[in-house]
């Protein structure tokens, strides 16, 4: 018998209905469910095999049905079928519900007093979807009233605004603890020993060439002393690591090579290296450079 939905349609969408559930209530964190947990792929598994043979029992069992019928149901049931869907009982009695209209050949109790050139005017009930629609707007627009003009709450652009701004906060929040998001805005120093070793082993891996393995200087200026010529302070000095040196002279770019944490502890390295003194050193390159200290209204 024929069926309004296919039976392969009817299991691909009940299929990844009952998928979709699975993964609403089962908590996986960030990986869908059917990776996180292997056995949710048996369940699906069982599920669709269970899909397919409810609808091959079905099949069948109309098929009995349908044999079982006379030959004037046999037809009946095949003329009902070939019925265009406005043309059904069903779709008609709908229809008649929506719209409460009146049979034509009942339009006489309609008709009103009122003629126009020959055009008479009947006097039809709203249709029930349209009336039932006019006093869902009159509740939605009390309740609307009630909560945005006397309780106050907030509006669509109130509420964007505050989003905005807490999405503002949480992208700080979140650049501070991001160490491969970490700039010379953001960056600070480190003191932890583990963090100056791994800083010094980058710095004679990489920068030593320049510098020598004791930050001396060589090609590379001096980076003992007080003189600096991008800058001191770990701001500074992460920031020409970063984007290198002066242009068309002086150091490259290790961005790109080293990580923003690695780079931070490279700058953090070079800090600890002030005042050592290094034998056969260069010459001062650069001007003294002071760390600012803030004022008191930027201290608060």
């Amino acid at each position: 018998m024929k069926k309004i939905i296919p039976a392969y349609l009817r299991v691909i969408a009940l299929f990844f209905i009952i998928f979709g559930l699975i993964e609403y209530f089962i908590d996986s964190g960030d990986r869908p469910a059917f990776i996180k947990f292997p056995m949710v792929n048996l369940i699906l598994l069982v599920v669709l095999v269970l899909l397919v043979a409810i609808e091959a029992v079905v099949k069948a069992a109309d098929n009995i049905v349908y044999q079982l019928l006379s030959e004037e149901e046999k037809a009946k049931l095949a003329a009902d079928e070939n019925l265009k869907l406005t043309e059904k009982p069903w779709f008609k009695k709908l229809m008649s519900k929506l719209t409460r209209t009146v049979p034509i050949e009942n339009e006489a109790s309609l008709l009103l007093n009122h003629d126009y050139d020959g055009i008479k005017e009947l006097d039809n009930n709203l249709p029930p979807w349209w009336v039932y629609s006019f006093y869902a707007c009159i509740i939605f627009s009390a309740i609307y009233l009630v909560r945005f003009e006397i309780m106050g709450a907030d509006n669509q652009e109130m509420e964007l605004k505050k989003e905005l701004a807490q999405a503002k906060i949480e992208v700080a929040e979140y650049m501070k603890n991001a160490p491969d998001l970490m700039d010379e805005k953001s960056v600070t120093q480190l003191t932890e020993p583990a963090d100056l070793a791994i800083g010094k082993t980058l710095f004679e891996n990489n920068c030593a060439a320049c510098h020598r393995a004791d930050a001396g200087g060589q090609i590379g200026p001096n980076l003992t002393d007080d003189h600096w010529i991008l800058g001191g302070g770990i701001k500074n000095i992460f920031l020409t690591i970063n984007n290198g040196g002066r242009d068309g002279k002086g150091m490259i770019s290790w961005k790109g090579t080293l990580k923003p944490k690695e780079i931070q502890k490279v700058a953090s390295y070079i800090m600890s290296l002030k005042g050592s003194n290094p034998k056969d050193a260069k010459a001062p390159d650069g001007d003294i450079w002071e760390e600012e200290t803030p004022s008191v209204a930027e201290a608060k």
